[in-house]
């Protein structure tokens, strides 16, 4: 049986009541939730505070460039889909830097998890507006306020038709293991947007404000109504519903349209040196 404890503790290098020791133990809690043992898990990260989150968890993991978690988590799912691939990563991160990225894995649906830490600021490099920062909020490098209209990234999620788009609140541990499960069962690409107070750099979005906002979706909710998924995606005011906004149950996964993802996965075949071999005389 697995259980959190096969996920190793490890001292970590986030400030005391970071909103990213919360969403650790949610991913740990769904992955013991998930029976997965730690060879079965490959967690990919780009740069940030958030991004060493696969630094804390004793499974395989790739951490590479900032904003380029899901290019090698696909990459990684394509060699290897017996693996389980979690993407995890910051807001600035999945989309800034990242954000192209974001598009193109929502259009492709590989059979990965985004579970993106959004605190709404740069907390790496000591809190610049970043793209999900409220406009106008006022941080060391925009006194004056952030100029920019927010990024709603479950909103752009739901409007592509994703294949699975829902977000969570670290302050909500429980309730956020359950949608990480939920995503990771789900056979396609899926956004877990998770809210995550930075009480470093943000003194804006604070535990208190998103306690005062957040609700969780009521069961009248249909995840599989487009439009309704879309007021609640857009619904970023006196509340902020939580939860499983949207849930594509016709959209293919990628591999079912790659013939070459069929069969032993890649990473396991045994190379076929003499074709290789006829191919590469081919181009002498």
């Amino acid at each position: 049986m697995v259980t959190t404890d096969d996920y190793g503790e490890f001292e970590t290098a986030w400030c005391p009541g970071c909103g990213n020791f919360s969403i650790l133990k949610a991913m740990k809690k769904a992955l013991a939730g998930l029976g997965l043992a730690p060879h079965q898990v490959c967690l990919v990260s780009g740069i940030g505070q958030a991004a060493k989150a696969p630094h804390y968890l004793r499974c395989n993991a790739f951490n590479g460039l900032h904003g380029r978690a899901l290019p090698p988590a696909q990459a990684i799912k394509m060699a290897n889909p017996k693996l389980t691939v979690i993407a995890e990563s910051g807001d600035g991160c999945s989309y800034g830097e990242g954000g192209n990225h974001f598009l193109a894995a929502v259009r492709r649906n590989m059979d990965i998890t985004l579970v993106a830490h959004d605190n709404q600021i740069y907390g790496l490099t000591k809190g610049q507006a970043s793209p999900t920062s409220l406009l106008g909020m006022k941080t060391k490098a925009q006194p004056f306020g952030a100029p920019s209209m927010p990024f709603n990234p479950v909103g752009v999620a739901v409007a592509m038709r994703a294949g699975f788009v829902a977000r969570g609140f670290a302050g909500e541990i429980d309730h956020l293991a359950g949608l990480i499960e939920a995503a990771v069962r789900h056979p396609g690409f899926s956004l877990v947007d998770v809210f995550q107070p930075c009480v470093s750099f943000n003194k804006l979005n604070t535990y208190a404000w998103y306690k005062e906002r957040v609700r969780k979706l009521d069961e009248e909710h249909d995840p599989t109504d487009w439009q309704a998924a879309m007021n609640k995606a857009f619904e970023m005011g006196e509340t902020i519903p939580i939860g499983v906004l949207w849930r594509n149950d016709e959209i293919e996964p990628f591999a079912s349209r790659l013939p070459t993802m069929r069969g032993e996965p890649l990473a396991t075949r045994v190379p076929d040196l003499q074709t290789l071999d006829k191919v590469m005389h081919s181009y002498g």
